[in-house]
């Protein structure tokens, strides 16, 4: 007698090699499957990188198309091999930015703040913070966001990333005494 064992006890590694699978045996709406599992962290590193949700979006989108036409090359994990497409697509972006600030105007998220000037002082803080953020190298700021935004443990940044937990370690602090020093040439006068 067979037994299946139920979706959700499936490793998410092995259910993405099965729609894989299916998608190189001509399942073309499958790859749907896997955009829907992983637009959501993919986007969120987008726009952490790049401060713009209209670009994040694009960056996503061209990366699924390039993920899809390429699908056939994938060599271990799935989610870790669409992270370093977007990341590059994010590197790209940042490399051939002429914009000296990012920001955030088209963020709507609700406001806790009581009055007026809190939220001017927050979105000043926010203005400053991503110029900071801005000035950084792209590996130091992408290691931050990681970290700091998206929450990333070190051991999965290190495995999305493919590198070591203590070179990561080396960039997110790195990335903190940069973004330190740069927001105290604001604030200390």
């Amino acid at each position: 007698m067979k037994t299946t064992v139920p979706a959700a006890l499936v490793e998410p590694i092995e259910a993405d090699q099965e729609i894989i699978s299916r998608v190189l045996a001509g399942h073309r709406d499958a790859f749907g499957i896997l955009i829907q599992r992983y637009s959501d962290p993919l986007y969120r590193h987008a726009l952490g990188m790049t401060g713009s949700p209209d670009v994040a979006e694009d960056i996503l989108q061209t990366s699924f198309i390039k993920a899809y036409h390429h699908l056939s090359e994938v060599r271990g994990r799935f989610d870790a091999w669409v992270f370093r497409i977007v990341a590059n697509g994010c590197k790209d972006w940042l490399k051939n930015i002429r914009r000296t600030h990012l920001s955030y105007e088209e963020d709507d998220q609700p406001t806790t703040y009581a009055t007026p000037e809190e939220e001017l002082d927050r979105s000043e803080l926010r203005m400053d913070l991503d110029g900071a953020l801005s000035q950084l190298p792209a590996s130091l700021r992408e290691a931050f966001i990681m970290k700091h935004v998206e929450g990333r443990s070190y051991e999965e940044m290190a495995d999305l990333l493919a590198t070591t937990v203590g070179a990561l370690k080396m960039r997110v602090h790195r990335a903190r005494e940069a973004l330190q020093a740069l927001l105290e040439e604001k604030y200390a006068s």
